[in-house]
């Protein structure tokens, strides 16, 4: 079992930053791949961004690249979500998620990810 615990939401005016962090215990984090997704109201949930477990193989959604990074320190076995410019339209929930994961895999969809955090939520006003 991996248990995930998600910090770092808020409200922030558009344009702004936040680092969004999720803790994880229970197994070796090292070798999860590990992931953002969130949902906004209304609406289903969508990835945002993943990692794998080495830290080598990123990947983004379109509509985050070059604005959202994610990171990882398996020493403190915690991913990371920097967040900057953001827009109104990135307000969700945002849920971290894993997966044991071999090489250099990381995962884009959510069914891919056997264990999530209970969220966090971000809000940014226009």
């Amino acid at each position: 079992q991996v248990q995930l615990v998600e910090s770092g939401g808020g409200l922030v005016q558009a344009g702004g930053s936040l680092r969004l962090s999720c803790a994880a215990s229970g197994r070796t984090f090292s070798r999860y791949c590990m992931g953002w997704f969130r949902q906004a109201p209304g609406k289903e949930r969508e990835f945002v961004a993943s990692i794998s477990w080495s830290g080598g193989r990123t990947y983004y959604a379109d509509s985050v690249k070059g604005r959202f990074t994610i990171s990882r320190d398996n020493a403190k076995n915690t991913v990371y979500l920097q967040m900057n410019s953001l827009k109104p339209e990135d307000t969700a929930v945002y849920y971290c998620a894993a997966v044991e994961a071999p090489g250099s895999s990381a995962y884009t969809r959510g069914y891919e990810y056997n264990y999530w955090g209970q969220g966090t939520q971000v809000t940014v006003s226009s």
